[in-house]
């Protein structure tokens, strides 16, 4: 979407942190702010901030694990507006620091199920109301450079599921109607409430939006930042393509063994 004037933006962990500065900028735009999270106080000073500044806003809590509170968040959108045209899946949690080995089953699902699951949810409440409304609209999911990289040793339960909504966003924007635009956000290390003590030592938060926001009315898919992300994405996928120029090589009419070619003739898409 390429403009936000009178829409109404509905924003998971939209009271703190980057989803609080995502909150500030697409109400800038002229955005009705509609946020979540789990603390009902946390919201109601965000919603006292954001109207302090002008900005037309709400909120309710909502624990982004259970898809009812998603449904709730969804119907509480929708009654106080007639319609809703974007949703900002941003709630997360920061990573275990501890080892693939070490890491327990339910620490691990503990990440899982707010970083992956949560968007999902999002991604499935929001988005079967979208494509029934059948308005423009828009899912925004919130990754990480961690989506393209591991950029957290000791975090594989964070990185796996940072990679998990790479994959979710990328298959969704090739299933949803034209009408509804798909982005992934990829923010570097930008300061935040995530993690034990949060963190501080990142980009400025509102300099980080400010950036995305671009990208955002751009209608790009890739939202990205941190400059020197390049040097570890060129490291990954460049002892990818040694690999492959070595032990498999591109021939001709090797397509002949591409899955999604496969794919789409035996299933009529």
């Amino acid at each position: 979407m390429k403009d936000f004037k009178d829409k109404v933006v509905v924003i998971t962990g939209g009271a703190t942190g980057i989803g609080f500065s995502f909150a500030k900028r697409f109400g800038n735009e002229g955005a009705k702010v509609v946020i979540a999270a789990r603390r009902q106080n946390r919201i109601d000073d965000a919603v006292a901030k954001l109207k302090s500044m002008g900005i037309e806003a709400s909120g309710t809590a909502c624990d982004v694990t259970k898809r009812e509170d998603i449904e709730a968040l969804a119907d509480y959108a929708w009654n106080q507006y007639e319609e809703v045209h974007a949703i900002v899946n941003n709630a997360g949690v920061g990573p275990l620091m501890k080892s693939v080995i070490d890491a327990t089953d339910e620490e691990i699902m503990s990440v899982l199920n707010i970083n992956l699951m949560g968007v999902w949810h999002g991604v499935q409440v929001f988005g079967k109301r979208f494509r029934e409304q059948g308005v423009a609209s828009a899912i925004y999911n919130v990754g990480s450079e961690n989506s393209l990289f591991d950029g957290v040793p000791m975090g594989g339960e964070y990185v796996v599921s940072k990679h998990g909504v790479l994959a979710l966003t990328d298959i969704l924007r090739k299933e949803v109607p034209d009408f509804i635009d798909v982005g992934l956000i990829c923010p570097g290390l930008v300061n935040s409430e995530l993690g034990d003590g949060g963190i501080q030592v990142g980009m400025d938060t509102d300099k980080y939006t400010d950036v995305a926001i671009q990208q955002i009315k751009a209608g790009k898919f890739y939202i990205v930042s941190h400059a020197y992300n390049m040097a570890r994405i060129e490291e990954r996928f460049g002892e990818m393509k040694t690999a492959f120029d070595t032990y498999a090589p591109r021939y001709e009419n090797d397509v002949e063994f591409d899955v999604r070619t496969i794919f789409e003739k035996t299933s009529g898409h």
